[in-house]
């Protein structure tokens, strides 16, 4: 039978792996879908991925390439494989892809989604996969320091220390940072909230590429100029630095999701 290549569409629920990558001895994204891949497939069966998300984060659009000869049709792949994993992975999509199709080096884009929720008591059902702040974030000042990411830079200051690749340059095609109310019961419809009135907000981040933890860096920057800490002109100061010191904390990563990656 013909070997063919199959482009999965893949979403998890992060928050108890290791990230994505298989690692000796964790439980990870790629490690459990190989799992499923093999009874399904048989044991030769292996998924690359297009990205590599860290523990903790989860995906709408992750995006994973299989060869395969099998006589199933990839219509019903998407079910067969999803039915093969644990309630909290699914297989969105799988579409057939030419051989030449490289899963890493064919993205044109990638949007992250990272989530807040502002407010003075923590949303209890939405912890792990958001950041509660219990204090009020200027949603516009925040906007501002957003829009001066956008456009070809050196991001090294927003690398992690670990991140040691020579280019650190990358494209944000843009960086939003936008806000709605929580359900708190009073229908308050307050942008940059009074402390008291709890809101979801959320930074909207599309680039050709990212940097390791270079989306949770800028998302703690941001909350640093969302609380008043620096204005939102600093951003022009630490993309000069080039040092991981001049950025932000690092946000935590259950905030965060990968939604989808574009071709």
């Amino acid at each position: 039978m013909a070997l063919r290549n199959v482009k999965l569409t893949i979403a998890y629920d992060g928050s108890d792996y290791h990230g994505w990558q298989i690692q000796p001895g964790a439980t990870t994204i790629q490690g459990v879908l190989m799992e499923a891949l093999r009874s399904l497939l048989g044991p030769r069966a292996r998924i690359c991925g297009a990205s590599r998300t860290d523990a903790g984060v989860s995906a709408l659009g992750q995006v994973g390439l299989i060869q395969i000869d099998s006589p199933i049709p990839t219509e019903n792949l998407a079910k067969a494989i999803t039915d093969r994993l644990p309630e909290n992975m699914a297989i969105v999509r799988a579409e057939d892809v030419p051989m030449g199709f490289d899963v890493i080096g064919d993205v044109k884009s990638k949007l992250y989604r990272y989530t807040i929720h502002s407010g003075p008591i923590r949303p209890v059902l939405h912890m792990r996969h958001c950041w509660h702040i219990p204090a009020a974030l200027d949603v516009n000042a925040m906007s501002q320091a957003a829009s001066m990411l956008v456009g070809r830079k050196d991001f090294k200051s927003f690398a992690a220390a670990a991140d040691h690749r020579e280019d650190s340059v990358r494209t944000v095609l843009r960086c939003d940072v936008t806000d709605a109310p929580a359900d708190d019961g009073q229908g308050s419809q307050t942008r940059g909230i009074a402390f008291g009135v709890p809101r979801w907000v959320h930074v909207d981040a599309e680039g050709d590429g990212f940097l390791y933890n270079m989306v949770r860096n800028i998302v703690g920057t941001l909350v640093e100029v969302g609380v008043g800490r620096w204005k939102p002109e600093k951003i022009s100061e630490i993309l000069e630095a080039r040092d991981r010191k001049a950025a932000g904390p690092i946000a935590p990563p259950n905030g965060l999701c990968l939604m989808w990656i574009k071709y």
